[in-house]
């Protein structure tokens, strides 16, 4: 098997780490959602040796994970377990926080429910939910480009799309969170902070 790579990851993963450094200086265990190829989960765990990355996402993409994680060999970076947060049960696990990058926006709206209920079971009070994405504002698009890439989304599958923070934040707040903090990123994405109260 070919090891997979994403060109996004390498482009954004310096603007992220600016952030979550701070955020998650405090936390000795985080659980990633969505590990994709798993090179964030490489690169930050490698970046935050004082972090127990835990990286997570559904069965076809766990192979993969593992090539990256193997040509690592981090002491602390796990091996991918399998969630998918509509169908599979949710690991009991002992968590800081959890982190998702570029997954929001390719959810259908049911599993970014279920992301939350998830997060808010699984969360002890001060944990924190970190999500990296695009999103909308006031029911408008922030950028031409964002515009575009909801379009592309959608003809892809009409079930995903760039998701409007006024729901996110309703989501969080059902589920025993609030923001924190909104940090605008590179490229018109975003960072948001939530934490269980």
């Amino acid at each position: 098997m070919i090891k997979p790579y994403s060109e996004s990851c390498d482009q954004n993963r310096e603007p992220i780490l600016a952030v979550i450094s701070l955020l998650f200086a405090p936390a000795s265990n985080v659980l990633e959602i969505g590990s994709g190829t798993g090179q964030h989960a490489v690169f930050f765990a490698e970046q935050m040796p004082h972090l127990t990355w835990h990286t997570s996402d559904c069965k076809a993409y766990l192979d993969g994970i593992d090539l990256w994680l193997a040509e690592a060999a981090l002491p602390n970076l796990v091996p991918p377990i399998e969630l998918d947060v509509s169908a599979s049960k949710w690991p009991v696990m002992a968590i800081d926080a959890i982190f998702t990058a570029n997954s929001v926006h390719i959810m259908h709206q049911s599993d970014v429910v279920n992301l939350f209920i998830g997060a808010g079971n699984l969360l002890a009070d001060n944990g924190s939910l970190v999500i990296y994405g695009p999103f909308n504002y006031n029911k408008r698009y922030t950028s031409e480009s964002n515009a575009r890439f909801d379009q592309w989304l959608k003809a892809r599958d009409p079930e995903s799309g760039v998701k409007h923070f006024e729901e996110i934040e309703s989501l969080a707040i059902a589920n025993g969170m609030k923001l924190v903090k909104d940090y605008e990123m590179p490229a018109n994405n975003r960072i948001l902070h939530f934490i269980k109260v």
